[in-house]
């Protein structure tokens, strides 16, 4: 394939770029009375509105073209067809499974994977329906009030974000906490005010030696038999999501209660599997059921749709507009619903761990952007805190407000002023206001500046009659599906993650050293060996 920059598509659009840079959304919208129509498009329950960015329509008939010459559909049908498009570790990748329906018939090496997924889901199904009716006890005979899942990366983000997202859906009579960090602060906190006797973890780690996860989960097991002093406790009150039967096992769980998955699952894309044990917990299987519908109705529009009406190829194709043709080096996420406060946390490890990457496929370093910052918080927290930067500052930052016409918490006023926010908002970073304008109100003319808005900053909106399980899975595989697009347009696999590998390394080796004794033998850099030598001397202070 041609390098990506040397392509005809990729230069054609650096040309058009030229043409059209200087143009403002103002004489956009002025030229075109119905844009804000015609650039929209439905799918999945989500509308987007994209007229708010700085395009044309021969804009997206470049992208498009773009996509088409890079192969965005061939690598599309290669995901839902099983092939091994990991190379880097020789897997298929096929999180598109874990939402398949019963009848679909999707396989790996020639085996039908879906069989397998149900197997699991029916499992997940009679357990989480044990633990919402209190059927299933504790040792000491108690129901089970509390469940504390314990993972990181994508074994923490998915959940703890899909819990917050639905927790109107979720059942009240249970709590539900998430452990991740390896500081003790972590753990502590979230256990402090629960009683081992009628708490659940669930330990989630595909390997079961997960640095972090076990030394949360080992300092689990001990808070747990120090209350009920009896290793078979363990059994009742500890479940795992992993693979490895014999590690489970030897830490004291009933491999009956082993919920597993599969190597073409990536971390990051797995909260629909069994690592979405406590979110089954949480909502109950039905509600589980419309979640991952949502996802599947997603996948089939990604699958099936033309790119002109595709919402991740339109997403994923202007993200690759503005990284690599104006220099943007962010995403805003910008969720006005404030059940989706951790969604922008979540977005940050499947967008950034999964095409935060310099080399292509064949191992060759780009020389193009690739993997911009992605970043956000709920409105109307964001307008009081950075929303200065993206409206006033040096820095082109695009756009994406996500809202829903229905809260799920009616009171007064506070929807409709939630929703007019949003509205005024993007209406202010697109046509902005001029130094005329400013002046026309009376403004001295030293402070004209300084009030004068220069507008033309992008977005898109993403609305959704409510937030529902439904909503919310095919909100999660829209952004899954628009890393693909721009992977693949980039030439990167967004399905590993070396760059973590060497922090891990040495960790290993400095943990020793520090809790050493002795005085070992320091082989790091200068700086490396000092803050060693400060902290121990420190710790024994």
């Amino acid at each position: 394939m041609t390098p990506l920059t040397q392509s005809p598509a990729w230069k054609a659009l650096q040309n058009h770029h030229r043409d059209i840079q200087g143009l403002h959304l103002r004489d956009l919208f002025a030229q075109d009375p119905g844009r804000g129509e015609a650039m929209a498009c439905e799918a999945a329950g989500l509308y987007l509105d994209y007229s708010k960015n700085r395009a044309t329509a021969r804009t997206l008939e470049l992208l498009m073209a773009l996509a088409r010459e890079r192969g965005v559909a061939e690598r599309i049908a290669a995901m839902f067809r099983g092939d091994r498009i990991n190379v880097t570790e020789d897997r298929a990748v096929l999180h598109v499974a874990l939402r398949a329906p019963r009848t679909a018939v999707i396989e790996v090496d020639g085996r039908d994977v879906v069989p397998g997924v149900h197997a699991v889901l029916d499992r997940m199904a009679a357990f989480a329906g044990g633990i919402r009716s209190g059927a299933r006890k504790g040792f000491t005979g108690e129901a089970i009030r509390a469940v504390v899942n314990i993972g990181i990366g994508g074994s923490d983000l998915g959940p703890a974000m899909a819990y917050e997202a639905l927790r109107a859906y979720s059942a009240r009579d249970l709590q539900f906490r998430f452990v991740s960090n390896v500081d003790a602060t972590d753990f502590t906190e979230a256990v402090r005010d629960l009683d081992p006797r009628t708490t659940l973890f669930v330990i989630s780690s595909k390997t079961f030696t997960t640095q972090e996860t076990m030394a949360n989960a080992r300092s689990a097991r001990a808070w747990c038999l120090e209350a009920l002093k009896d290793e078979a406790a363990v059994a009742s009150h500890f479940v795992a999501v992993s693979t490895d039967a014999a590690r489970v096992a030897a830490f004291g769980i009933d491999t009956a209660n082993m919920f597993g998955f599969w190597d073409w699952v990536g971390g990051r894309y797995s909260m629909d599997s069994a690592i979405g044990l406590s979110t089954m917990i949480a909502i109950g299987p039905e509600r589980y059921r419309e979640f991952l519908d949502g996802f599947h109705a997603m996948d089939e529009h990604f699958r099936t749709a033309p790119f002109e009406r595709n919402l991740p190829v339109l997403l994923g194709m202007l993200g690759v507009w503005y990284a690599d043709f104006f220099g943007a080096g962010t995403v805003a996420v910008l969720p006005y619903d404030h059940y989706l406060r951790r969604f922008p946390a979540y977005l940050q490890q499947l967008t950034m761990e999964s095409n935060g990457k310099s080399v292509t496929l064949e191992g060759a370093r780009v020389d193009y952007a690739t993997g911009p910052v992605f970043w956000g918080e709920p409105g109307t927290n964001g307008q009081h805190s950075f929303y200065q930067l993206i409206h006033q500052g040096t820095h082109l930052i695009p756009c994406d407000f996500i809202a829903f016409a229905n809260s799920l918490n009616p009171l007064g006023g506070h929807h409709a002023m939630l929703l007019s926010n949003v509205l005024a908002q993007t209406e202010a970073l697109a046509f902005g206001k001029t130094p005329e304008a400013v002046a026309a109100e009376g403004t001295p003319a030293w402070l004209a500046p300084h009030r004068t808005f220069e507008g033309n900053r992008p977005s898109n909106v993403i609305l959704a009659p409510r937030l529902t399980p439904a909503v919310l899975g095919s909100l999660v595989a829209l952004y899954e599906h628009v890393v693909f697009t721009q992977g693949a347009v980039w030439n990167l696999n967004p399905f590993d993650q070396w760059g973590v590998e060497l922090g891990k390394e040495l960790s290993r080796r400095i943990l020793p050293e520090l809790e050493s004794p002795g005085e070992p033998e320091l082989s790091h850099d200068s700086s490396t060996n000092a803050l060693i030598r400060r902290l121990r001397a420190a710790a024994k202070s």
